[in-house]
């Protein structure tokens, strides 16, 4: 039940906001916190949450940490999400069929 997890980890408004700002692409903590009213250490910590939910990876860059937005990582909560999409069009379609 990763999606769970996904779910709970951005159910914080802050970690959503540092979250979006890894959408336009790779970030620094340095990055991001300068578009944020947080410090580098609450990104940090909020991106550490974000790294144990396996939404975001990140690697070295030189003396800083590159971070992105890790897409094997959404597939569980976004496969979750297109379940109802899918049941809805289901009862759609038997809706619209029984009227026939």
């Amino acid at each position: 039940m990763a999606y769970g997890n996904a779910l709970a980890v951005l159910a914080d408004p802050t970690r959503r906001a540092v979250f979006e700002q890894l959408r336009a692409g790779p970030r620094t903590v340095g990055e991001i916190a300068a578009q944020l009213p947080v410090s580098r250490p609450a990104v940090s910590q909020h991106l550490k949450a974000l790294k144990q939910a396996d939404l975001v990876r990140d690697e070295p860059r030189g003396a800083a940490r590159l971070y992105r937005i890790h897409a094997e990582g959404l597939r569980e909560l976004r496969d979750w999400l297109d379940g109802f999409w899918d049941e809805a069009l289901a009862n759609f379609k038997d809706y619209a069929e029984k009227d026939q």
